[in-house]
């Protein structure tokens, strides 16, 4: 609020956002509505910083989740845990079982975890042929 005044915002604006944490006295019409915005902005899951601690454990579970699945090689959770980069081995997994492998893991992430929004899985299922020309 302090900063709004010094750089002569207007009045009602620099009400706002002194009173949004109800620290004065509401004396503009859009001070409860920035109050409102704010409280529902916070209560989003991982709005307010999650600790560290959950925060790793759940991109781990989420890995897990997907190391469960035979063929599977490796996983990274990417994106802040928003996406799952599951790689696979191309002479265990076929194209077919590929497309099963990712709706079978964001279908056990979604019935066994705990997150905010959304997250994308991705199988990766890759043949290299390399030759060297000598």
């Amino acid at each position: 609020m302090k900063l709004a005044e010094k750089y002569k915002e207007k009045p009602e604006i620099c009400n706002a956002v002194g009173a949004h944490h109800e620290e004065i006295e509401m004396t503009s019409l859009i001070a409860p509505i920035v109050l409102v915005a704010d409280a529902i902005s916070g209560a989003r899951p991982g709005a307010r910083r999650e600790v560290i601690a959950s925060y790793i454990k759940r991109l781990k579970d989420m890995e897990g989740i997907a190391l469960e699945h035979p063929g599977v090689t490796k996983t990274y959770a990417i994106q802040a845990g928003r996406e799952l980069r599951v790689i696979v081995g191309a002479d265990q997994v076929s194209d077919a079982e590929a497309e099963v492998l990712s709706t079978e893991i964001a279908q056990k992430i979604q019935n066994e975890m705990t997150y905010p929004g959304q997250v994308k899985i991705t199988v990766i299922r890759e043949t290299r042929s390399i030759a060297f020309a000598k």
